[in-house]
């Protein structure tokens, strides 16, 4: 039987290739989305149903969980992360796999539109740093003007991107120094990036520095702070000093 992370990342690659497959034949377009977030979800869900039997899911396209099912192993799952940059033909889009066990995450997956996947299993340490202007990875469509702020604040260059997944993998392949979110986002969009940079050996936590929390019964959560750990102590304080300002 095929131990955790490696299950993550297989689940998490064949249904990036099913998504891959998908979009080459033709779907475009917003019908690419609603078809890819729908078949690349029922692929997982009846692979979890295979292989680890008595789990429970949450997924971006599936129901809520109860209580209980947050407290033993819970697969969490973004089937097509980027919806709108897959519709739209673009390549920054992921498949989010990852296991939280009690609230703890214990296994992640994030496979790229580039047939790279990032599991938990074989972590790749995070390169070294480079003597340069951070980079900060931001939302391409969903920029809050918190972003804007810090840049002005600490001099950053912010980056563009679409997936969650793409942005947390920036970090840990070196192409980003951090990647900062403010405006909300999912435990799917979060789960399995946060658990692959945790093992690269990133610093993950909310903006104002607190631990993500998994265990939580409300699905949304307000921010995301993904980052070299060298680069952690400034960011942190730039972005209290600004959700503090009135």
């Amino acid at each position: 039987m095929m131990d955790d992370h490696t299950l993550a990342s297989t689940l998490a690659s064949t249904a990036r290739d099913l998504l891959s497959r998908l979009r080459s034949g033709g779907l475009s377009g917003p019908e690419a989305g609603r078809e890819g977030d729908r078949r690349a979800h029922d692929l997982l869900v009846e692979l979890l149903e295979r292989h680890r039997p008595g789990d429970a899911v949450l997924s971006e396209e599936g129901d809520s969980v109860t209580p209980d099912a947050r407290s033993g192993r819970l697969w969490i799952i973004d089937p097509l992360d980027g919806t709108r940059e897959y519709s739209d033909g673009r390549d920054d889009w992921a498949v989010h796999v990852a296991l939280a066990e009690g609230g703890e995450l214990t296994a992640g997956a994030v496979a790229l539109s580039s047939g790279d996947t990032h599991g938990t299993g074989t972590p790749v340490p995070l390169p070294a740093p480079e003597p340069r202007r951070l980079r900060v990875a931001v939302s391409r469509s969903h920029r809050p003007p918190l972003v804007d702020e810090l840049a002005r604040v600490l001099d950053v260059q912010l980056v563009p991107m679409g997936s969650a997944g793409v942005k947390a993998m920036a970090v840990c392949t070196g192409k980003v120094d951090a990647y900062v979110h403010a405006g909300g986002q999912y435990q799917w969009d979060s789960a399995a990036p946060v658990a692959v940079a945790l093992a690269a050996g990133a610093h993950a936590s909310h903006l104002d520095g607190t631990p993500l929390d998994f265990r939580s019964p409300e699905p949304r959560t307000e921010d995301l702070l993904v980052c070299r750990p060298e680069a952690a102590p400034v960011l942190l304080a730039a972005l209290a000093e600004l959700c503090t300002t009135p």
